[in-house]
């Protein structure tokens, strides 16, 4: 089977908009198994409409489309639809009902224009809309079918997964499971060169590398009437891949790095405090966007200036002295600090330069050092980074990070 997105809006084209429902649907039909080949952007014009609705049904088995379902004379997408269609348009009761009480809630007139949005082609199933006055409709004609769905993505997306989702699934009869492989600490080329017996040999379940910011994922996707068969047959492929990447692998279910390292502390019973510098709160944002973590992350402090460090973190003004804010020695003593003065079982720190100015020839742009105190001592990297200053302070955040998740692991044992 496939599939066409039309997307319906002239704020889209003129870039007023985001487009991020043809992403988000997109990606949906990917999971399902469903091809799709186009996606067209049309504004709030009728013979551009019906000319994109016509091409589109000439080449593919499924439209959806997004917008056009409001109540002013531009909102024309059920009306092209049902003349493609060669249905009239119906009033819906149900509807009509809904979008009055959701008026009366709101503490709102209803305007007479807004019956528009109760009225589909004859009949289509009906979609409700919890979260907005159009509810949607599935028009359906022989093998063809179109999918209307309401524009803004907070109706858009819940209504989708909803009702749209056990409607394609019926129709696929087959899904793709996949599993999201994320990587830090290896490269894109040399994890996929390692990875190439794998990758040359596979049919189904296969795997797809993507570079990110700073680290890399795989998609190990599996072709599969389930969820129960999807899983049968990734789980040794993703066995595969663990044993040969080996401890760069530090998610098999798309979890991100900060994710990780708060579920090992929960899992440990260990607390977490953060001293930064270069990165100026980035890790203590990304620890604090996962729900519970309070429990298990005390606190963290941005000592960005030298006197910060020291009033703050106790680090010795002889040692600032002798060795820079940006050395091992600092780092080592802001860990050491933010531990002993917070009461948390560990310590991470950073300290580094992120340009575009600050560096020299000895301590250039993008030299960083990360830290971790623990009770048995601390350890320290020195990095290497490049990029623009967000790039090096992103990927500052994911080193500290990732040497946490390795202590946590127990590969990391100094500290």
């Amino acid at each position: 089977m496939t599939a066409e997105i039309l997307s319906v809006g002239t704020e889209l084209l003129m870039g007023n908009i985001l487009n991020t429902n043809a992403q988000y649907i997109s990606q949906k039909l990917c999971d399902l198994g469903i091809n799709c080949y186009f996606q067209t952007t049309v504004g709030d014009n009728h013979d551009r409409l019906v000319a994109a609705v016509g091409l589109a049904l000439s080449r593919a088995d499924l439209l959806i489309l997004t917008g056009g379902l409001g109540p002013t004379a531009d909102d024309l997408t059920k009306e092209t639809i049902a003349d493609a269609f060669g249905r009239d348009l119906v009033l819906d009761p149900a509807s009509e009902a809904h979008i009055r009480a959701r008026f009366a809630r709101m503490g709102r007139e209803m305007t007479p224009n807004n019956m528009k949005q109760a009225m589909f082609p004859r009949g289509c199933i009906i979609l409700p809309n919890p979260n907005g006055t159009a509810p949607g409709c599935i028009v359906e004609a022989g093998e063809k079918a179109a999918i209307l769905l309401p524009g803004p993505p907070k109706e858009m997306a819940p209504m989708f997964d909803a009702s749209v989702m056990p409607y394609l699934e019926k129709r696929s009869g087959y899904m793709l499971l996949s599993h999201v492989v994320r990587v830090f600490g290896m490269g894109e080329s040399e994890a996929e060169y390692r990875l190439l017996p794998l990758m040359e040999r596979q049919t189904n379940p296969t795997v797809a590398p993507y570079a990110l910011a700073g680290e890399m994922k795989l998609r190990v996707t599996a072709r599969c009437k389930d969820a129960a068969e999807g899983e049968l047959m990734v789980t040794p492929l993703l066995a595969e891949i663990k044993e040969t990447l080996g401890s760069v692998v530090y998610s098999t279910n798309d979890q991100e790095l900060h994710e990780v390292c708060a579920a090992l502390l929960r899992e440990h019973g260990m607390t977490l405090a953060a001293a930064e510098s270069c990165t100026g709160g980035m890790i203590a944002s990304k620890l604090i966007s996962v729900p519970g973590i309070s429990e298990y992350f005390l606190e963290g402090a941005v000592t960005y200036s030298n006197e910060a460090k020291m009033r703050r973190l106790g680090v010795k003004r002889e040692t600032l002295e002798a060795h820079t804010a940006v050395s091992e020695a600092v780092a080592r003593e802001m860990a050491e600090g933010i531990r002993a003065t917070s009461g948390a079982s560990l310590g991470l720190a950073t300290t580094g330069i992120a340009g575009p100015d600050g560096g020299t020839a000895e301590r250039p742009v993008g030299l960083v050092y990360v830290a971790l105190a623990g009770a048995k001592g601390t350890a320290v990297r020195e990095l290497h980074l490049s990029g623009n200053r967000e790039r090096i302070r992103n990927a500052a955040s994911l080193n500290a990070l990732d040497l946490l998740r390795r202590y946590l692991c127990g590969s990391l044992t100094n500290c």
